[in-house]
């Protein structure tokens, strides 16, 4: 991953860069209302797990979503972690 940087933010990714692109242009659409980034979720013994996107959808919905080059071992196993303490589904790019 190669840290690109965009509108004045720092991205670790190109991928995640461009993400971000694609939700500015889904808020001019309409079909997102707004969206926040890098938005912690707070895990039993202090960790916090870091959410790329949190996406506000005119249709009511709320997205959590993580921007992935690879799908790691570590990242499985904190993501079903933070699934089963909380009512949300993260939703990987």
């Amino acid at each position: 991953a190669k840290q690109t940087v965009h509108d004045g933010i720092k991205f670790p990714s190109k991928k995640e860069a461009q993400y971000y692109e694609q939700l500015k242009l889904r808020v001019l659409t309409g079909e997102v209302i707004f969206f926040l980034r890098q938005v912690p979720i707070h895990l039993p013994g202090g960790i916090r797990y870091t959410i790329d996107f949190l996406e506000f959808h005119a249709d009511d919905t709320c997205h959590f979503v993580d921007v992935k080059g690879m799908m790691t071992k570590e990242f499985i196993k904190v993501k079903k972690l933070v699934e089963a303490l909380y009512p949300i589904e993260i939703e990987t790019v």
